[in-house]
């Protein structure tokens, strides 16, 4: 139990994280892989490492992950891992038959030391990889940033190891659409088809990770962008990174690489962040907005309208991503709610000079991000002066049967609902469906608190 502190009492941790508000980079790294058609992610390190890994995105997608691992043992920890990576690749082509392998590394690889790109080459030239096949890699160290980090650091991986420059530009646009779910992935590329702009959008987890039931298994999904169009992809026009975190680095080593200009937008959730999404697809491709995306804006703005009263002034806790948060803080305020909380194990100072951008007329709101930002400190908060509505991963609920507060689950992980993977909350249409868990929450837990007398909706 916790003990309810005035702020003066509570004093910064430094070397202890209480229930971190994270998890690690290998896991973000695998994330973005599985977004390559035909791709067998593959962990550098131990096995124990990559069940971790496949469990935990098999638990929040509710679809078996497959990846490959260099399985070490005391001899790679000593000797280093360049013999059991070699003969992966060489098992990974022959028996499993991919298109590409996207190497990460573990804790264990990247304190010893492994060259990756050096042990790469050494299998092009002993010849483990096939004619037409590709092996791309990215570091990824568990003890630095997080899931969000390695998601980026593979997007990198991809962009160093694929792209091709071309003196031909094509009408195409990039999307790299940031840790987002494959229902995400979809609603943007639907977006994309309905202005008529022809969009790759990589890594591209929609088909993949929300797969159909066909009966029979398959080792690679028919979804995921095809090595052929990330290829392609430096020929493209523009490049839109949708969250700075997770997607902006690998949009401007595509700029460095192959000459291709990016512009670096918030997710689009909610609405101001949609406009900026709708409006730079239209300024880059010189298509204009449809009709039929302006009745999907108004019928937001009707529903908001409708029931801001509802809304208005309620505090929120948030935890998560950063990119996520700064996307799902800003519409908050757009909606005249008051997220006073907001806590990020991401480290980065990048993302306090953003959400403080977007909370300026929050005035009371406590921001923390890093290895002492976790739970425990939201907790801390929230026992100090209560919120009206906790928005997050599964790990806040212990916090809302604690606080008997209403909670909905967004993010990255949720291990107890479904839905994620196939309802998107980006864009127009995301929206109105997170104004309607929002609303219901915050009904339904008055309703629990009230039996007496049932709350309806005020005509």
């Amino acid at each position: 139990m916790l003990l309810r502190h005035t702020p003066k009492e509570i004093k910064e941790r430094e070397a202890l994280t209480v229930n971190p508000a994270k998890t690690c980079q290998p896991i973000g790294a695998m994330y973005a892989a599985l977004g390559i058609h035909g791709c067998m992610p593959h962990s550098h390190g131990s096995q124990g490492c990559c069940s971790y890994h496949r469990s935990a995105l098999t638990r929040h997608y509710k679809e078996p992950v497959m990846a490959g691992t260099s399985s070490f043992t005391e001899g790679a920890s000593v000797f280093g891992g360049q013999a059991n990576l070699l003969a992966a690749i060489d098992t990974l082509f022959t028996v499993y038959n991919p298109d590409l392998i996207a190497v990460h590394t573990t804790c264990l690889s990247e304190t010893i030391g492994d060259d990756l790109n050096q042990i790469i080459g050494k299998a092009k030239e002993e010849g483990k990889i096939p004619e037409g096949r590709r092996v791309i890699y990215a570091n990824t160290p568990s003890y630095v940033g997080s899931h969000v980090t390695g998601f980026s650091n593979m997007v990198e991986g991809i962009v160093r190891g694929l792209p091709e420059k071309s003196a031909t530009k094509t009408d195409k646009i990039n999307i790299i659409p940031g840790w987002v779910e494959p229902s995400d992935m979809r609603e943007i590329k639907r977006i994309a088809k309905e202005m008529g702009v022809p969009v790759t959008v990589f890594p591209d987890t929609s088909g993949v990770l929300d797969s159909t039931m066909t009966g029979h298994a398959e080792m690679y999904p028919k979804g995921g962008t095809p090595v052929a169009d990330i290829v392609a992809a430096g020929a493209s026009k523009h490049t839109l990174a949708l969250g700075r975190f997770s997607s902006e680095a690998g949009a401007k080593a595509l700029e460095v690489k192959c000459g291709v200009p990016y512009t670096a937008l918030d997710l689009p959730i909610g609405i101001s962040a949609t406009d900026r999404f709708v409006q730079a697809l239209s300024d880059v491709s010189g298509k204009p907005v449809p009709e039929s995306i302006a009745d999907e804006r108004g019928r937001l703005v009707d529903f908001i309208t409708d029931m801001q009263q509802y809304f208005w002034g309620k505090r929120v806790a948030l935890w998560g991503d950063p990119d996520q948060l700064v996307a799902l803080a800003e519409f908050l305020t757009d909606i005249d709610m008051r997220p006073v909380y907001v806590v990020s194990g991401t480290p980065g100072k990048a993302f306090e000079e953003q959400i403080s951008k977007v909370l300026t007329d929050v005035p009371e709101a406590k921001v923390k991000n890093g290895a002492s930002a976790d739970m425990f400190l939201m907790h801390q908060w929230i026992k100090n002066e209560k919120v009206d509505l906790l928005m997050g991963n599964t790990y806040g609920k212990y916090i809302a049967r604690d606080e008997a507060t209403p909670f909905i689950r967004v993010g990255f992980p949720i291990l107890d609902r479904v839905g994620h993977s196939y309802m998107p909350y980006v864009g127009y249409a995301g929206a109105i469906r997170l104004l309607e868990k929002i609303l219901n929450a915050l009904l339904d837990h008055k309703d629990a608190t009230c039996p007496e007398t049932e709350l309806e909706l005020v005509e």
